[in-house]
């Protein structure tokens, strides 16, 4: 666990990145966040959303100095757990991606870009742990419920200093 923060000013430009697939029910989730956070229209925040693939990803954030990703998890955890992972200080275990439809997603992006030393400068990934990833357009209520509290963990990280190191939350 990391003892030291850092702080970022508002006016330090943050990229929200949201990953998900509409259509594979739990994995909309991080479309979900970036949407209603888009919705709130913060100052000095861009969103995007992605499907995952690892290079689109690199892609976008290879100009950023701030980067808050949010994707659906797959682990042994209950539905609705929400982990916190500073990517830039710390490995990202692929077990968190386990249900990605791509065989190089966020977990591959994040380590290919330390190897390469083009890491954004702050790049947190929330990663809320979903249910259902068959095909289906329905978000379970605990995944939307973790979402609403994504949302408010972002919205607090963007006026005050990040928390500690990897966390569930």
């Amino acid at each position: 666990m990391t003892t030291d923060s850092q702080s970022y000013e508002m006016s330090t430009p943050t990229l929200i990145i949201g990953v998900g697939t509409e259509y594979r029910n739990d994995d909309a989730v991080g479309l979900i966040v970036a949407r209603i956070i888009e919705d709130l229209a913060v100052p000095n925040v861009s969103v995007v959303e992605e499907s995952g693939e690892g290079v689109a990803l690199m892609h976008t954030w290879e100009q950023a100095e701030r980067v808050i990703l949010i994707d659906a998890v797959s682990t042994d955890a209950e539905p609705g757990t929400i982990f916190r992972i500073e990517a830039n200080r710390e490995p990202i275990s692929s077990k968190l991606f386990r249900s990605s439809t791509h065989q190089f997603g966020p977990a591959e992006a994040v380590e290919l870009s330390r190897a390469l030393h083009e890491l954004p400068a702050s790049l947190i990934i929330y990663g809320i742990q979903g249910s259902r990833f068959d095909f289906g357009a329905e978000v379970s209520d605990v995944v939307r419920k973790a979402a609403d509290q994504v949302v408010t963990r972002i919205l607090q990280e963007l006026t005050s200093s990040f928390l500690p190191s990897m966390t569930e939350l």
